[in-house]
């Protein structure tokens, strides 16, 4: 085997990447803790030596005694390293769709079964969260990996750690989850004015976006309206579920056509049509959605403006 497939198959081995990714909970044991000195450690266990050396050469027992007690710190430290970790579960949370250049936030749930109070406990991606577990407890933590770019966005492995109690040594646990969260593109900074289609829908509410927002009158209420349209007051008098119509909502429909963009590139017309897609939802106008194959017919609401959104951060 050569020097590279030696060295490939080092930086893969479970020290560092942990075992097999996996959805279930999983449970902190001897086979997943590791331990190392830390630089302190290596510090006093160099000071033990020389005590030894000492106590050798000049036959005092006085020194000895010291540097055996020493030692005997050092051994139980150990033990005490691997206790804040060993019988920690572990477990996967749900994650939320972010935006390209936004931190995803990664739900991971720790209980403590003990009666043991886990204390000076570490976990994180590369960043680092401290914090406490008391005896018989459950906590909540969010880690964050930032994303750059759209699509699946996948942060690696978990490490929790612990130094306690003296610093001399550092356990840890490299836990591999299956995480990933799905990365939308990043909006475009200025909005562009809506395609100028579905029979001058497009220029109807490109006067909204100028601010036209002068009150007209109301309408029996329809599915995909906004609820802050509602005209509550009317609802509480009896009189039905009536929708508040303002200047530039005649346009009751759009079509967002990726092929009537306007960016450089594949990523600027997907940020543009993504901006639509986010002003359109905001205004309560019921939008239509074109993408290389894929064509939604108006709507709006939560489940149709995700599904745009994740066309677009698939495509």
């Amino acid at each position: 085997m050569n020097r590279a497939a030696l060295t490939a198959k080092f930086k893969n081995h479970r020290l560092f990447v942990g075992e097999r990714a996996n959805d279930a909970p999983i449970a902190l044991t001897h086979r997943r803790i590791f331990i190392l000195p830390s630089s302190r450690g290596l510090g006093f266990g160099v000071l033990v030596i020389l005590l030894l050396l000492i106590a050798f050469v000049y036959g005092n027992n006085l020194v000895y005694l010291l540097a055996f007690l020493l030692a005997g710190v050092l051994l139980v430290t150990i033990l005490h390293s691997f206790m804040s970790l060993s019988g920690l579960v572990l477990q996967q949370g749900q994650s939320k769709p972010v935006f390209a250049g936004d931190a995803a936030g990664f739900a991971i749930h720790i209980s403590n079964p003990s009666k043991n109070e886990r204390q000076g406990l570490e976990i994180g991606f590369a960043g680092i969260s401290e914090f406490n577990l008391a005896p018989l407890s459950k906590t909540t933590l969010t880690l964050y990996s930032p994303t750059s770019k759209r699509g699946w966005h996948e942060p690696g492995k978990v490490t929790i750690a612990s130094s306690f109690p003296l610093g001399l040594f550092r356990a840890w646990s490299p836990i591999r989850f299956d995480l990933k969260v799905l990365v939308y593109p990043k909006p475009a900074a200025q909005l562009s004015p809506f395609p100028e289609n579905s029979a001058g829908a497009g220029a109807a509410a490109n006067a909204g976006l100028k601010g036209s927002d002068e009150f007209y009158g109301v309408r029996e209420y329809q599915a995909g309206d906004a609820i802050k349209h509602i005209h509550w007051k009317a609802f509480a008098k009896g009189q039905g579920v009536l929708s508040k119509q303002y200047g530039g909502e005649n346009a009751s429909e759009i079509w967002l056509d990726y092929g009537q963009t306007h960016g450089y590139d594949k990523e600027e017309k997907l940020s543009e049509l993504c901006r639509w897609v986010i002003t359109a939802e905001q205004m309560g106008i019921r939008y239509g959605f074109c993408l290389s194959g894929l064509k939604l017919p108006p709507s709006n609401g939560f489940q149709h403006y995700q599904q745009c959104l994740e066309a677009l951060a698939l495509f």
